[in-house]
């Protein structure tokens, strides 16, 4: 067994099942996934470690416990088409192919959802499309969808994505409160929208357009040694997959 399996054991014990996290087809995906492959390579030391990493253009990867209670959340049966909202590393996405038939997922950041792109190929990840797009607009022509998960925090919940949600499916999308922020979940439900508010959080705002450019510089900054020490403390910013 190498040091990323190893790794990749404590944290499924550590950071999700002793959390509270008891779900055994989340804790087998994220067991199944390297997460060592989705951040920079002066970076995966740490890639398993209980914090959020940079990886390039103003971007992170979420902490582990994040990914795991987001998708547990969607509570997925294995038939379903999902849209993600944030592709970033694309490790989200690789966790989610794991429980569900179908991933769609946009990046606003061209360079990021290239990568991610690359990334998903490389280990054969095929049932994951990864789409350089606004994702406010959702994609409204693989419409609808069975659960949508957004990554980034929006001041209100984009209405195409709501629309875009199948009867009985599940939306989970961080909202800003004020000068604070939560998750939440709705459900579609005989004609009716319900809402549930579920743990306080921290995510980068959900932003319109296409770019080629972040909030910040790419690969080679976040790649070097001396980021590593900026990288986000687990109470810290959350980001993109």
């Amino acid at each position: 067994m190498n040091d990323y399996q190893v790794a990749r054991k404590i944290m499924i014990e550590e950071q999700l099942r002793d959390t509270g996290i008891q779900d055994p087809s989340v804790l087998g995906a994220m067991c199944e996934v390297p997460r060592h492959l989705f951040v920079p390579r002066l970076l995966r030391p740490r890639a398993y470690l209980p914090c959020a990493l940079p990886i390039g253009y103003g971007q992170t990867i979420s902490q582990p416990f994040t990914v795991g209670l987001m998708t547990a959340l969607l509570e997925l049966h294995g038939h379903e088409k999902v849209l993600e909202v944030g592709t970033g590393s694309g490790y989200q996405a690789a966790v989610l192919s794991r429980l569900t038939k179908t991933v769609l997922t946009v990046e606003r950041i061209t360079p990021l959802a290239e990568r991610a792109r690359q990334i998903l190929r490389e280990i054969a990840y095929d049932n994951v499309e990864v789409y350089a797009a606004d994702g406010n607009l959702g994609l409204p022509l693989a419409a609808p969808f069975d659960a949508i998960l957004v990554t980034a925090c929006a001041d209100k919940l984009p209405a195409p994505l709501l629309d875009q949600l199948k009867e009985g499916g599940r939306l989970l999308v961080p909202l800003r409160m004020g000068e604070n922020q939560a998750l939440y979940r709705y459900w579609k439900t005989n004609r009716e929208t319900l809402v549930e508010r579920s743990v306080d959080c921290h995510f980068v705002p959900l932003q319109s357009g296409v770019t080629t450019v972040g909030a910040g510089n790419a690969i080679p900054r976040s790649a070097h040694p001396a980021e590593l020490a900026q990288a986000p403390p687990d109470s810290q910013r959350e980001a993109r997959g």
